[in-house]
């Protein structure tokens, strides 16, 4: 199942994609997109209500307002390769504010304070269960889906310091959606997709979910023994090698740009760049 959330009346509703259409959520109880996450992992089902055409609805981020929203860095090696850096054996977390989010379809901001504006294709875990102190082997029991993510990095700011979090939470340069592809259409953990980057149609990334250096159950172990992760909680995992920072000459993303990000089975997440 995909769920996905669209513009009703001014306010932003979770529903579910099917084919070509968009089918509300009846449960006027349900009006949340972590309402409805925390339903379905209680194994509630949902009443449906009209459907649309997907071209005549405008789509929004999957979770429209996330309690948290947890990355990881440097979690493929060929990537911490290619910057320089050492392979963790714990993994770097930055938080991502809510500003910083974009849906599919909307612009990727470029500020006025920078030309490098990098791209990175990232697998995003939606929280389904609280999750607090947990094993690895009970980890994923805790996953609601997965989605898309690219964690669009302004790589001056980023290293302006030892800490990351002004290079990676500029307004509209996280996009995050379409779909929340469920857990039981996917492989246990998300192992083995194709991660795909695209600018202007030329593939600048092409890793795989299985050469993540922390799993996905590893992940969530890790940071659940930190903080309370909640239904609608996302975790974003990290990029695989071909950023624009580390090619020679380096490629960043420019007004009048495309960047598409592609993961096996789940979708695409699509923004065109624009100047701030």
């Amino acid at each position: 199942m995909r769920l996905v959330s669209f513009l009703k009346e001014g306010r932003w509703c979770p529903g579910f994609r099917r084919g070509d259409s968009i089918v509300e959520i009846a449960d006027k109880d349900l009006v949340s997109a972590q309402a409805v996450i925390a339903a379905m992992m209680q194994g509630r089902k949902l009443t449906e209500g009209p459907s649309h055409r997907v071209a005549q609805v405008t789509l929004g981020l999957p979770v429209p307002e996330p309690d948290k929203i947890v990355c990881i860095g440097l979690n493929y090696v060929d990537h911490a390769k290619e910057g320089g850096n050492p392979i963790p054996d714990y993994p770097a977390v930055f938080m991502r504010t809510k500003s910083s989010l974009v849906a599919h379809g909307q612009p990727l901001v470029r500020p006025t304070c920078s030309d490098k504006f990098d791209y990175e294709a990232e697998l995003a875990i939606v929280i389904g269960k609280r999750a607090r102190n947990v094993t690895e082997a009970d980890a994923l029991s805790h996953v609601f889906g997965y989605s898309c993510f690219n964690d669009g990095s302004i790589r001056d700011y980023q290293r302006k310091s030892t800490q990351w979090t002004m290079g990676k939470n500029f307004d509209g340069t996280g996009p995050f959606g379409p779909d929340i592809v469920t857990a039981d259409e996917l492989p246990a953990g998300a192992a083995g997709l194709r991660v795909v980057s695209r600018l202007n149609g030329e593939t600048m990334q092409n890793g795989n979910t299985s050469d993540m250096i922390f799993s996905v159950a590893r992940t969530i172990a890790l940071v659940s023994e930190v903080m309370t992760l909640e239904p609608g909680d996302v975790i974003i995992t990290g990029t695989p090698a071909g950023v624009g920072y580390a090619r020679k000459p380096p490629v960043f993303m420019r007004p009048g740009d495309v960047c598409e990000i592609e993961i096996e089975k789940i979708g695409i997440l699509s923004n065109p760049v624009v100047s701030a």
